[in-house]
Formats: C-alpha cells, structure tokens, sequence
C-alpha cells in the first residue's frame, strides 16, 4: 500500500515512517521538488552547496534525500534535460552529516488538515485501509 503525501526537504512528513511500516505501506512523495510554481527546493542555497560537491543540482540532491529515506519520489517535468538528471541520483549517497543539515530544513505545514500526522494517518488507514 501506498499514502501519497507532500514530502520535500521543507515539508519532512517526520515522524510518520514507524506508523506506515506498521500498517506495510510506502510513503510516496507528492510534490518531492516543491511543486509546480515552487521555486524553495530547487533554488535552496544548502541543498545547492551539498550538491556542488558531487557535481549535482538541489533537486538531485532532494530527489537523492527522499530515496535514502525510503520515500518513492516521482517528479514531474516536460523537459528531457530534467528527466535525465531526476534519474541520475544513485551514483553518489549523502551522508549522515548531509541528512542531518537537510533535517533542519522543515520548516512548512501541509495545510490545514496535517494528513502526515502520524495518528491522522493511522486513522486513515485503520478506516479504509
């Protein structure tokens, strides 16, 4: 089973991985670059510095981020030149330190209705599971 939820460097969803592995199911990251029109992620001065050293763009490194956390990412873009490097993120692994400095990062609310509380979720899923 899948919960598809706003997840991004500054939208974490922290806390909710112990609730989903409970229930067998995969987070998968809506939104994984910010979203269309968002600009935060991409242009995002640490996750650019963290890149630099491994010849990578902050959206890499983002993408990279998610997939160490165990998070399905599957952005979206219409431009070839993106598509490619959305894919080219397994040749390089940040390290505990990086993760640690991208974790300070949260700093946004999904909405008004949190859907990545962790009981909000357990709900979800014991009700239509």
């Amino acid at each position: 089973m899948v919960n598809q939820l706003q997840c991004n460097p500054l939208v974490q969803q922290q806390g909710i991985e112990p609730i989903l592995a409970e229930h067998d199911t995969k987070m998968m990251a809506w939104g994984p670059l910010g979203g269309e029109g968002a600009e935060g992620v991409v242009k995002n001065e640490l996750l650019a510095s963290i890149g630099e050293g491994y010849g990578k763009t902050a959206a890499q490194v983002a993408l990279r981020w998610l997939t160490q956390r165990g998070i399905v990412a599957i952005p979206k873009s219409t431009h070839v030149e993106r598509m490619r490097q959305n894919l080219d993120i397994f040749d390089f692994t940040l390290t505990d330190e990086e993760m640690k400095r991208i974790a300070t990062l949260n700093c946004h609310d999904a909405g008004t209705v949190n859907f990545g509380d962790p009981q909000f979720v357990k709900f979800l899923i014991e009700t239509y599971g």
